[in-house]
């Protein structure tokens, strides 16, 4: 008996859950989508931010290669200098194509909103 009336109740939780759930959702305003003009913005944004990573990467890389060989451990600064070029690249292929999806974007809206 104390299984069958678990379930019933648990059952019943459910169903008057439910609508509760979806009525509350509604009540959350919408969330309003960035102009044209602010997506393109942001784009460039992004790129500037994947740029300068990348050179902070590449500064730090040299810096450490740098350090590395004067301390007289070339193998050590070959790959310090190469991991930097690496995490650089990668900071500026991400920021590159982030910045130039969300222009893209942008420029979509602006053709939208002229048509």
């Amino acid at each position: 008996m104390n299984i069958k009336s678990g379930v019933v109740a648990l059952l019943l939780g459910l169903v008057v859950a439910l609508p509760v759930q979806g009525k509350s959702s509604s009540t959350h305003p919408e969330k309003k989508s960035r102009s044209a003009g602010g997506e393109m913005a942001s784009g460039a944004g992004d790129i500037g931010k994947g740029a300068a990573k990348g050179a902070g990467s590449l500064a730090a890389g040299a810096g450490k290669g740098a350090v590395d060989l004067v301390t007289l451990h070339p193998v050590d600064a070959a790959v310090s200098v190469g991991k930097g070029g690496v995490s650089a690249g990668t900071h500026i292929a991400v920021g590159t194509t982030k910045g130039t999806a969300k222009i893209v974007t942008g420029v979509g809206k602006g053709i939208k909103h002229i048509f």
